[in-house]
């Protein structure tokens, strides 16, 4: 989501939803009975997958019928997940006009559209009034945002008074430039990575505050090298986020964990609240 034109063309995939449908044939799960969970080990495209969203989700103060927004929700399994959990209404907004399409399609296969909606916007402009939300998130997503001082002003916009915002990214490190290909760019084109600190400041001047930051780095690592240890052994699930990342998946991940392992990324989770 806020991604470059260069990030969209980097996301979009034609014929998405229809790629996913074959994989869940071959793995022979019946459409007439799909499951968030059924989906889980593709549809939460972000680093670390579904159980990063899981810890993320343990954190939040997120009440019965309280109204989230997913700034860059992908094919929205983090909405979706967050809606049956908590039994609460999900919209989602994405740059991506293919993960728009797919998100709302697998959305109907599980029949939390009445939960969920997802629609195409720029989270630097969203398309809500003020103060409309009880909470919103973004996962992985401000790697690809140019100006996050707008992203994160649009955020606390919209959003009631003392509503949450979580945040996960992989924060710009000390060590030098990140190496590439990387999961959100191929060769740093619209990739806009900041230091930890940094993002602090802009959401504190966006309005913030009780900004909460745990530094994740040792998860992902091991997150990455376990993937790439599978794919290397020939084991990696056919089904998976990687279906997403296209025939560079492999090196992506092994640059990710590398670039965590060498100090060049700082994968960072992050929760705060609008002022009151």
């Amino acid at each position: 989501m806020s991604r470059s034109e260069s990030s969209t063309e980097h996301w979009g995939q034609a014929d998405l939803y229809q790629q996913i449908l074959a994989q869940l044939s071959a793995l022979a799960k019946p459409l007439d009975k799909l499951t968030v969970e059924d989906l889980a080990p593709m549809d939460h495209f972000h680093a670390r997958g579904y159980p990063a969203t899981v810890e993320l989700a343990d954190r939040l103060p997120i009440g019965t019928g309280q109204w989230l927004l997913d700034i860059g929700c992908g094919v929205g399994g983090p909405a979706r997940y967050l809606a049956q959990r908590f039994g609460c209404s999900v919209s989602g907004i994405d740059i991506t006009e293919s993960f728009v399409e797919t998100a709302n399609r697998l959305t109907a296969l599980v029949g939390l559209e009445t939960q969920v909606r997802v629609e195409l916007g720029d989270g630097q402009r969203l398309p809500y009034a003020d103060e409309q939300f009880d909470g919103a998130y973004s996962q992985h997503v401000t790697m690809n945002v140019a100006d996050r001082a707008a992203f994160f002003t649009e955020a606390c916009r919209v959003l009631k008074p003392g509503g949450f915002f979580a945040l996960t990214e992989h924060g710009l490190g000390a060590a030098g430039a990140p190496f590439y290909p990387v999961p959100w760019s191929m060769d740093g084109s619209g990739s806009y990575l900041i230091p930890i600190d940094e993002t602090k400041a802009l959401l504190e001047e966006s309005g913030f505050e009780a900004i909460q930051i745990e530094e994740t780095g040792a998860r992902y690592l091991s997150g990455y090298r376990t993937a790439v240890a599978k794919a290397e052994a020939g084991t990696l699930p056919s089904f998976g986020v990687h279906l997403l990342m296209g025939e560079s998946a492999v090196e992506q991940m092994r640059n990710a964990g590398r670039n965590i392992e060498e100090g060049r990324t700082c994968p960072i989770q992050l929760i705060c609240r609008k002022r009151r």
